[in-house]
């Protein structure tokens, strides 16, 4: 897969939508999937993810308790929530727990969802390029402590 391609891992409990969901973003973007939160963890420990879309109905872990889990180790990816369900206490969930940059519903659009996920590759470019400069600038006063104590000290 080319370098620059966005990463989606797209975890849903029902097959069928991991296979449709691939069937229509593969060719745009690399694709991951997983049928649990629990496989989509393992993989987000050997892969690098831009975007996780996780359906908030599945069996072991809802979608919300996956994201928390996800932001404890995995806090750069950008998160979207899928749900069939207008479940208002899951998008609070997840908002508050979560740290969602979108709710969307089932069944999904296409074109809307393409559109959340460019979105979303634009937010996680700024918050690289946020945390790339605040690293730099950490490096700089780094720099200058160590100018200014040897100032000091002359």
């Amino acid at each position: 897969m080319p370098k620059d391609k966005i990463t989606i891992l797209y975890v849903d409990d029902e097959e069928n939508n991991l296979f449709s969901f691939k069937a229509v973003f593969r060719i745009k973007y690399q694709v991951l999937t997983a049928l649990s939160g629990d496989e989509a963890l393992e993989i987000l420990a050997t892969n690098q993810v831009h975007i996780i879309i996780s359906d908030q109905r599945m069996p072991e872990m809802t979608g919300v308790e996956f994201l928390e889990k996800v932001l404890e180790e995995f806090p750069d990816p950008i998160r979207i929530l899928l749900t069939g369900y207008a479940d208002m206490g899951a998008v609070v969930d997840a908002v508050n727990k979560g740290k969602i940059f979108h709710y969307l519903t089932k069944p999904w659009n296409e074109e809307e969802l393409d559109l959340t996920i460019n979105r979303a590759y634009a937010k996680y470019l700024e918050k690289a390029q946020l945390k790339d400069l605040n690293e730099k600038l950490e490096g700089s006063n780094d720099q200058l402590e160590f100018l200014l104590r040897q100032r000091l000290l002359s």
